[in-house]
C-alpha cells in the first residue's frame, strides 16, 4: 500500500509518500509545494498553487491513501482561517483524485512517531529518519508529511477493523481514537 501524508501550510504544503508492506515501511518520495512566490495577498493564486501541487505529485507517485493534519485554532484567528483554506484546498485535491483520506492531529502524530505529543520539531525529522533509513534529515514540512504518514500505516489498520465493524459511524465521520477517515 502506498501512503501519501499532507502537512497543509498556506506558505509550504509539505508532502510525503511511503510504501507500507506489513510492518515494513518504505520511503518514496517527499518535498514541498512553495507557494511564497506569489503575493501574499493573493489567496485564490496559492490555493490553486496548492491544488495543482498535490495533484501533480499524486498522478506520479500513485498513492492508495492519503493522510492529512487536523488543524486546530491557533492564537491568530486570522492565521487559523487561512490554514484552514489551506488545508480544504489539500483535501479537495486528494478527493479530486479519488484517494480515501484519513486525518489526525499533530499531537497523534507525533505520539505516533516519536512516542511523546510534545516532540520537537527536530525529535520528529530525527526518527522519520531513523525509521524510514533515509541518508539525511528531512525537512521539517516534508517530515511532518512523512509522519502523517507513517501514522496512518501504524493506525489505518486498526481504523479499518473499527469502520467494518460499525459502517454507519465511518459515513458520520465520527472521531475515531486514531483519528478520523472519511
Amino acid at each position: 500500500m502506498r501512503i501519501i501524508g499532507i502537512d497543509p501550510g498556506l506558505q509550504t504544503t509539505g508532502f510525503g509518500i511511503i510504501d507500507v508492506d506489513g510492518q515494513r515501511l518504505s520511503y518514496v518520495a517527499s518535498g514541498t509545494i512553495r507557494t511564497t512566490t506569489l503575493d501574499l495577498g493573493n489567496l485564490p493564486g496559492r490555493l490553486k498553487m496548492i491544488f495543482d501541487g498535490i495533484c501533480e505529485v499524486s498522478q506520479r507517485y500513485q498513492p492508495d491513501m492519503a493522510s492529512v493534519e487536523i488543524v486546530f485554532v491557533n492564537v491568530n484567528p486570522q492565521s487559523t482561517l487561512l490554514l484552514g483554506q489551506a488545508r480544504g484546498c489539500a483535501l479537495t485535491a486528494l478527493v479530486s483524485q479519488n484517494l480515501p483520506v484519513a486525518e489526525y492531529t499533530a499531537l497523534q502524530m507525533k505520539k505516533a512517531v516519536v512516542g511523546h505529543g510534545r516532540a520537537a520539531k527536530n525529535q520528529i525529522q530525527e526518527m522519520v529518519k531513523r525509521l524510514l533509513q533515509l541518508p539525511g534529515l528531512p525537512g521539517t514540512d516534508a517530515a511532518d508529511a512523512l509522519g502523517m504518514a507513517i501514522t496512518h500505516a501504524h493506525a489505518g489498520l486498526s481504523m479499518a477493523r473499527m469502520a467494518e465493524v460499525s459502517p454507519l459511524q465511518r459515513r458520520q465521520h465520527a472521531m475515531y481514537k486514531a483519528g478520523r477517515s472519511y
